[in-house]
């Protein structure tokens, strides 16, 4: 049986963290869609999988390495064959890792790159190359790309991060032009601020301690973020759009 022709469309998540990819994972979810979240490791998605399915929703998990062309292909292949056509890609790997240029490493800049450009590219291109496919002249799909304050300019200490994200940021954009005149929506999130994680609140306390105020961003927020994206009518799509707390300066 042809999945496509019964059943639910597929949100794929790519970075699918505990926090903002696990809460979009989430929304997507609740929105009636069947979801599919990957991580290197099968094991950190158990978590994200169970409240997923514990709240009435459909979900699937995956490990898979985005940086490799032959584990992407076989990713979008397997669920698209199996589980259904692909409606929604996001994708959220961060690679966030600061290092002073003069003691970066050529294989963790490169590594970064991967993680946080190419990947994105891999998994851009494959999804696209289904949704294009897809027979109509409507809305064919949404590809959502997550950014961060070093898609708009490099700080010190973040060569490797900034450039990566840069180059997302380019890639997204070409996306855009070449592929919404295709039907399919390609949006650049940008998260301009701290996010609500453990790392903020192990890292950086005294900016954690400003959570009751506002002062970081809710993944719940974020992901709500993403839904409306996905939901713009086609007739008045955003493909960039940032995000931040109140407190943030810019």
């Amino acid at each position: 049986m042809d999945p496509s022709t019964t059943a639910a469309p597929v949100a794929l998540i790519v970075g699918a963290g505990d926090a903002t990819g696990g809460a979009v994972a989430r929304r997507f979810a609740q929105g009636g869609y069947t979801v599919c979240a990957t991580r290197r490791r099968a094991d950190q998605l158990q978590p994200l999988i169970e409240r997923i399915r514990a709240e009435g929703g459909t979900a699937h998990g995956f490990a898979s390495d985005a940086r490799k062309e032959e584990a992407v292909v076989a990713l979008v292949e397997q669920i698209e064959s199996t589980i259904g056509p692909i409606e929604v890609l996001v994708f959220n790997i961060g690679a966030n890792a600061p290092s002073s240029i003069l003691d970066e490493t050529a294989s963790r800049y490169f590594k970064i790159w991967e993680m946080a450009c190419f990947a994105g590219f891999l998994n851009g291109r494959e999804v696209a190359r289904r949704m294009v496919a897809r027979p109509g002249d409507g809305h064919k799909g949404t590809i959502i790309f997550t950014g961060a304050t070093a898609s708009l300019r490099g700080s010190a200490n973040f060569a490797a991060f900034a450039g990566a994200k840069h180059g997302l940021r380019a890639l997204a954009q070409s996306m855009a032009r070449e592929l919404g005149p295709r039907g399919i929506h390609v949006a650049h999130l940008i998260v301009d601020a701290a996010i609500d994680t453990a790392f903020i609140r192990d890292n950086f306390p005294q900016r954690y301690a400003l959570k009751a105020q506002g002062g970081i961003v809710d993944p719940e927020h974020i992901a709500q973020t993403y839904w409306m994206l996905h939901r713009q009518p086609r007739d008045a799509w955003t493909h960039e759009l940032d995000l931040r707390p109140w407190i943030e300066k810019f």
